[in-house]
């Protein structure tokens, strides 16, 4: 299991990345909010998207939830 986060903050596009606890390029501490632990990115970005709708998964740290 691994812990996800969401971006508060949106790209210029309006999407807010989902990353991995480990990534490289996560948003500082005050714009992220933890989602929880999850065995894959799939369950992260959903319950992302309740929340932020364009919620997608980060480049880096979440390929396979990557669109775009």
């Amino acid at each position: 299991m691994t812990g996800y986060y969401v971006d508060r903050r949106s790209e210029d596009d309006g999407i807010h990345l989902v990353h991995r606890e480990i990534c490289t390029h996560m948003p500082l501490l005050q714009n992220r909010e933890f989602l929880g632990e999850f065995p894959s990115c799939e369950p992260a970005v959903a319950l992302a998207k309740q929340t932020f709708p364009k919620a997608n998964g980060c480049y880096y740290c979440s390929q396979a939830c990557h669109k775009g």
